[in-house]
């Protein structure tokens, strides 16, 4: 019995004490509370007065018959679920049923298969429900931070850090995978502090040449190279006393790195061309997907630097280890895009947030809204359904690591187990070690030698580190 089924109440409403006994007995049985009302009547008093997750009710009852209850409470509550059962086959009272707004039509009796499958998915049903209905109160609330979605604890100790740290001057690393958000979070901590009303200037060191990112930074004086026809500002005198955003910093070159490091100690810059140096004051924010200490490890970053750069580390943390957060962003999105649009998509199935909430994401926030954005032009409807998703998240089976069960074939032996769970906090971490072996409390070493072991999938796994990846 899960702690999940302990808490979901079902309200039986039966006139006829055996069957009630019956089902509210295969009910408990299963983990559900179940309560009993003997009437319609004695059902709508009961729902004034307690929350109930389903109702489960006869057709044929003295007074109010099973379908008058299904459309008083489509009124009253029309996101609770109600299973109506019948001791006929009848088509016409099945169909009555539906159109009075009944969730499922089963038939009695009520066997401990079909009737648990019915329950089981209407409680699934209403708890999806009541989430989204949660998230939307959630996200017109006021946000502690502008611009960071989401509740779960890998974000709200994003924001924390956030908040801590704003109001400093040291040089903060923002690591994470590509579409996690982290220019987002770069531009939080410039608008949180006492920089915010100077200017946020941001370069990608691995989309500039590498000849041309010195001038880039540092500017250039006239006649410093072919094309220099006047002097130009960089962006550390462009920022003022603002904020430097110098993100994938892990594709600089090794000669840009050594200058940056000069920068970052004496606080000064010297722009190309030129004999003159001119102190700066923006405070340096850096961000890569790379695991920088296995670059270090392979020569390509240079271990001064990150830890000039390593001051504060904030990791912004993927979606996939978000939980809830993936509705509450879709619903962010689709109000965006519906009014950019101009398109009336004002929700989600409760079947597509299913499949949202099962997809593993592997491109974050980024895949996110472009998916949402996809659906809402394929949606003929008032809200997202599955077949507006890319056939990609449709097909989509999440994997699992079998740690109980009835099935002997699916136990494992604790080797394969802890082996498994390296995987997929590997995987998790977006292939990068460093900060995988941080989760798991092993250090590199560790993690490297267990990756290493008979049977582990080393290359597969080592082909997704970001410090091998393309962006």
């Amino acid at each position: 019995m899960s702690e999940s089924a302990k808490s979901v109440k079902i309200l039986v409403v039966e006139d006829d004490r055996d069957e009630a006994e019956l089902l509210c007995d295969l009910l408990q049985e299963h983990g559900y509370q179940s309560i009993h009302a003997a009437s319609a009547e004695a059902a709508l008093t009961t729902l004034a007065d307690s929350d109930v997750d389903v109702v489960v009710s006869d057709v044929n009852m003295p007074g109010l018959s099973g379908i008058d209850l299904c459309a008083r409470i489509r009124q009253t509550t029309p996101d609770l679920p109600v299973i109506v059962t019948t001791g006929a086959v009848d088509v016409a009272t099945a169909v009555a049923a539906l159109r009075a707004g009944a969730w499922d039509f089963v038939i009695k009796p009520l066997t401990s298969q079909f009737a648990m499958s019915a329950v089981g998915r209407a409680v699934q049903h209403h708890q999806v429900k009541m989430e989204l209905r949660r998230l939307r109160m959630a996200l017109a609330a006021s946000r502690p931070v502008e611009g960071i979605i989401g509740e779960s604890p890998a974000i709200k100790s994003v924001v924390d850090l956030i908040v801590r740290i704003a109001g400093g001057d040291a040089t903060v690393l923002i690591t994470g995978e590509s579409g996690t958000g982290k220019e987002l979070i770069a531009q939080a901590i410039h608008r949180e502090g006492p920089r915010k009303d100077e200017p946020f200037v941001a370069v990608n060191c691995g989309a500039v040449p590498a000849n041309l990112l010195e001038s880039e930074l540092f500017g250039h004086v006239k006649g410093a190279f072919t094309d220099a026809r006047r002097d130009r500002p960089g962006l550390f005198v462009q920022a003022g006393n603002g904020t430097v955003f110098l993100d994938e910093i892990g594709e600089m070159p090794l000669d840009m790195q050594v200058k940056l490091l000069r920068v970052l100690q004496e606080r000064v810059i010297r722009p190309v061309g030129g004999d003159e140096e001119r102190a700066v004051s923006a405070r340096v924010v850096c961000a890569t997907n790379r695991d920088l200490e296995a670059e270090i490890d392979a020569g390509r970053f240079r271990q001064d630097l990150y830890y000039r750069i390593d001051v504060v580390t904030i990791h912004a943390p993927p979606l996939r280890s978000r939980g809830g957060d993936v509705l509450v962003l879709a619903m962010h999105f689709l109000q965006r895009i519906t009014a950019r649009s101009g398109k009336p998509v004002t929700g989600i199935s409760v079947e597509a947030a299913r499949t949202l909430l099962d997809y593993s994401w592997p491109g974050n926030v980024r895949e996110l809204e472009n998916c949402i954005e996809r659906a809402v032009a394929m949606s003929r409807l008032d809200e997202i359904s599955v077949d507006d998703l890319p056939q990609k998240i449709r097909d989509h089976q999440r994997s699992r690591i079998v740690i109980d069960g009835d099935d002997p074939a699916e136990l494992i032996t604790l080797s394969e187990l802890e082996q498994r769970y390296v995987r997929r906090v590997l995987a998790a971490c977006g292939g990068n070690k460093t900060h995988a072996a941080r989760v798991l409390g092993i250090d590199r070493r560790s993690l490297y030698r267990r990756l290493e072991e008979p049977g582990e999938a080393h290359e597969d796994i080592s082909a997704s580190d970001p410090a091998h990846a393309p962006d």
